[in-house]
This record gives C-alpha cells, structure tokens and sequence, in this order.
C-alpha cells in the first residue's frame, strides 16, 4: 500500500479533531479500559481504510461503529465499568456512578455525553449514528432513571 503525504497529513488532522471525541464516546459506552482499547482499533482500522475512509460523510460515526465492533472481544475481558478512583471523582453524589453505571448502554452513553461532557444532542448523534431525537429520548431516560434510583426531584 502506497501512502501519499498529502493522505497521511489528512488522517492527522482528522485524529487531531476527531480522536478525542471518538475516544469519550467509547469510554462512555464500554467504560474506560475497553473504550480505549476499541478507540485505538477503530483509528487502526481508519489509517488502514483511509483512502475509502475519507470519502464518507461521517467518517467519525462510521469509526465508532468500528470501535463498538472491535470492542466485543475486550468486552470478555472487563465486562463492568471500573469503580471510579476516589481521588479522581468530583465531588458528586456518592451513588452517583453506580447508577450510572446501571443504566442501559444507549442510556449511559448518551447521558455522558450530553451531560456528562456537554456535547449537544446532533454532535452525540453524529458521533453514535443515531438521530437525534434518539439521543434525546436516551438522555430523558437515563436522567429519569438516575433521579429515581438516587431519590432526587426533578429541578426545574
């Protein structure tokens, strides 16, 4: 395979602006030790694809895709998110990331990225593939969720 500088400058500029958000969707999703091994798959496969990569309109939904595919097989390995370090959390409600991590995948997902790293809804949804009423639908129940386990009221 032959690669051109012009190609390779591209596909840095895209990780550049890319990677990062790439990579705090796979975390959300798969926890931090899987979403980071699924988001240095999925650019692997995005160099190797790059050519074919480039020509597509969200190059970076499609390498999520990938991620959620590669993920599979780091998922036998660590099937729960981690317990969040105490020197590494904010301080927040101590039951906080036990209920999130009882959340449904699409749910915790999309709630962490919405709220959790203030994307909007059409960026989550342009990062996931989905719609974004699908994306909103997804917060509403995860926040839903998270205020009843956790016994708060609805602030207005």
């Amino acid at each position: 395979m032959v690669i051109d500088q012009t190609s390779t400058s591209s596909f840095e500029a895209f990780v550049r602006e890319t990677g990062p958000r790439l990579r705090l969707a796979l975390i959300s999703a798969y926890g931090p030790e899987v979403g980071s091994e699924a988001t240095a798959e999925a650019l692997a496969y995005g160099w190797e694809h790059w050519g074919r990569l480039a020509q597509m309109g969200n190059p970076a939904g499609y390498l999520y895709r990938v991620g959620q595919s590669r993920s599979r097989r780091f998922l036998r390995r660590h099937p729960r998110l981690p317990p969040p370090r105490p020197h590494s959390v904010p301080l927040v409600e101590p039951g906080l990331p036990k209920a999130v991590a009882r959340l449904s995948r699409p749910q915790r997902t999309c709630v962490l990225l919405v709220h959790g790293y203030g994307w909007s809804t059409r960026e989550a949804a342009a990062m996931l593939g989905l719609a974004p009423s699908t994306v909103q639908r997804n917060t509403e129940r995860a926040l839903r969720a998270l205020r009843s386990e956790l016994g708060v009221d609805d602030v207005a």
